[in-house]
């Protein structure tokens, strides 16, 4: 156990846009809310899974909707207490933590806003590695670990307790019901043990996150030492000549084109997003697909740039980086590859594509 304050939430805040693989969210709004809530209410206890009892209530706290929408209607932070409330309530017991979704842009820093406000700790893991977009792209899911009961809650005081059969049926009725309380919303979802927590989590995530925003942050050469860091691969540089992006059925949906510099010069690189960056094709050929991991850089600085902040003339590095081995299965794979989103590529590693 350690305690986070304002320094750790900086820098996490830039990892967990690097690991949001250009979704998640605007980083830059959790990141306003958690240290808000941690000049008001103190540090935060950041624990190991390892440190959960095992009959533990651990609940994952969570935006869910367009990120640019977000942008937009930026959250108190009352939401995601309200939900915990009316989980409680249903549950008829206390939680004992809460814990990102995902290691991805705001949904990494909400939980520390709710638990700086709620007096929780905040498990140093999360059910991604990343983001993605839908409710059953989480780790849980793989284990049978049922997203319901979940509660959505809006700005509005409107909250929702939503039992689902399983988190495919979870995430196709409270994408409905985002859309309905405004296009977005926070939630409790994926209530589990703390058993379930350390078996089916990724671990460490958020302090992953705090290394890559401390390599941005101070290194003279950060692309090359985020390289090392991730294991990852510079799939393309170059400069952004076109973007297309809109807001439809509660996702950002969109493509982005670059045009190459340096060694890529004589190249073309698309980039295909839905909130989160899925596919890299370099010349029409595919040079990462999800579940591994793109995001876009500053050539200059390093620092990761979201799908909704592309825009035509930027310099840029495209990184890609393995995803965790739980997302190499075969149920990791049909629930987040790249025949999940429409896409005629068989999946095959980022390091068979890169060799």
């Amino acid at each position: 156990m350690r305690y986070i304050g304002k320094e750790e939430i900086e820098k996490m805040a830039i990892g967990a846009a690097l690991l949001g693989t250009g979704g998640g969210g605007d980083p830059f709004i959790g990141k306003l809310m958690a240290l808000q809530a941690i000049e008001k209410h103190g540090p935060i206890q950041l624990i190991e899974a390892s440190e959960l009892d095992d009959d533990a209530l651990v609940v994952p706290s969570a935006m869910m909707g367009a990120p640019t929408v977000m942008v937009e209607k930026v959250p108190s932070g009352e939401e995601s207490i309200a939900a915990f409330s009316a989980l409680e309530e249903y549950l008829g017991k206390k939680i004992t933590a809460t814990m990102p979704i995902e290691a991805g842009g705001v949904n990494s820093l909400l939980p520390f806003a709710l638990a700086a406000k709620v007096g929780l700790p905040v498990v140093d893991a999360d059910g991604m590695g990343r983001a993605f977009p839908e409710l059953q792209m989480v780790t849980y899911y793989l284990d049978g670990i049922n997203a319901s009961p979940m509660v959505l809650a809006d700005e509005k005081g409107n909250s929702i307790v939503l039992n689902a059969i399983d988190g495919v049926w979870t995430e196709k009725i409270a994408r409905a019901a985002t859309m309905t309380m405004g296009g977005s919303l926070l939630n409790a979802i994926y209530p589990m043990t703390g058993r379930q927590a350390k078996d089916s989590s990724i671990l460490s995530s958020l302090t992953f996150e705090e290394k890559l925003g401390d390599i941005i942050m101070t290194s003279k050469q950060p692309v090359e030492d985020l390289v090392e860091a991730t294991n990852g691969y510079i799939l393309f540089e170059g400069k952004i000549k076109d973007v297309e992006r809109a807001t439809d059925g509660g996702f950002v949906r969109g493509k982005a084109v670059f045009e190459g510099l340096n060694e890529n010069k004589s190249s073309e690189c698309s980039l295909e997003f839905q909130n989160e960056n899925l596919i890299c094709l370099v010349d029409g050929e595919p040079k990462c697909l999800t579940p591994d991991l793109i995001t876009v850089l500053d050539a200059e600085t390093g620092m990761p740039i979201t799908t909704e902040g592309l825009k035509f003339g930027m310099r840029v590095v495209i990184l890609g980086m393995p995803c965790d081995p739980k997302w190499r299965t075969d149920k990791g794979i049909e629930t987040v590859g790249p025949g999940y989103f429409g896409y005629d590529f068989k999946y095959q590693t980022i390091e068979a594509l890169n060799q």
